[in-house]
């Protein structure tokens, strides 16, 4: 049995190196949340569980200026890097940032007109019984809505595993990484969801990124999924860098670059629940 997983180091600059691409759901997500209940006349109050360096977290200020926004995250890292944007926003509303392990994580009931989780609960063994506690903090009419990635069975991730579980790796990196089942079908999250009383809009969307530069697949899983591996890793500078040279060369066998750039296949899935007693 592998020792307990070191608490994950995450880095905010990889992760913002595919900005653009990461930001892309979460404003699809963004778009299909409905009106914010109002709360006697009060300004919405809005949690973004999970909200990493908060450079997606300061764009809900947007949609709703007068909000008061709090970012949620149980990362260190990211949470010294989202404070940049804390403060009054120019709509009269405000953003704050706070420690939180969205494991954990139990608001009062009637404290969020809307609870928004980005690209996070994916790394929350058992994220849907938690399901039941999130939606009774919300408003009535409020709102709960998230994305996560759905690509556990693609290469990206496979190759990950195998190679982690593989010969020498095995010994530090055994049970490290996530598994198919670390998210649900979209059909599995509607019945939860109505389950609860709520009204369900869940999806599925595969995203075609053309990637740019040397091994932009490797580029990209530095920032999210190989943390992890890089985490355990850490103190050994040569072993890290053997397991980036022999996964470096399994991506571009299973990603080969094209004439435009890298293809990379990213399938996401989608829920927005709607509190049922507006």
């Amino acid at each position: 049995m592998p020792a307990a997983a070191p608490a994950a180091t995450w880095d905010p600059r990889q992760y913002l190196r595919h900005g653009d691409h990461r930001a892309r759901p979460f404003l699809d997500l963004l778009e299909r949340v409905p009106e914010l209940p109002a709360a006697g006349g009060r300004p919405p109050r809005v949690a973004d569980l999970g909200c990493g360096p908060g450079t997606l977290t300061r764009l809900l200020a947007r949609r709703w200026p007068d909000a008061h926004l709090t970012g949620l995250d149980n990362s260190p890292q990211m949470l010294a890097e989202a404070e940049r944007f804390a403060g009054p926003t120019d709509g009269g509303g405000r953003l704050d940032f706070a420690a939180a392990d969205a494991a954990q994580w139990a608001p009062a009931p009637g404290t969020y007109d809307l609870i928004l989780s980005n690209a996070t609960l994916q790394w929350v063994p058992g994220h849907p019984d938690s399901f039941p506690a999130w939606i009774a903090a919300l408003t009535p009419g409020g709102t709960f809505a998230f994305q996560v990635p759905g690509n556990f069975d693609a290469p990206s991730h496979v190759l990950m595993r195998e190679l982690a579980e593989s010969g020498s790796w095995r010994e530090r990196l055994g049970g490290r990484l996530r598994h198919a089942d670390a998210v649900l079908t979209p059909a599995a999250y509607l019945e939860r969801l109505t389950g609860l009383g709520c009204e369900v809009d869940a999806w599925e969307t595969t995203y075609l990124h053309v990637l740019k530069g040397p091994d932009p697949v490797l580029d990209w899983v530095k920032g999210t999924g190989l943390v992890p591996v890089l985490t355990a890793l850490g103190d050994d500078a040569e072993a890290r860098e053997a397991f980036l040279a022999e996964y470096g060369a399994l991506l571009r066998e299973a990603y080969p670059a094209g004439d435009h750039g890298t293809v990379f296949p990213f399938r996401r899935v989608f829920a927005v629940a709607r509190r049922g007693d507006a």
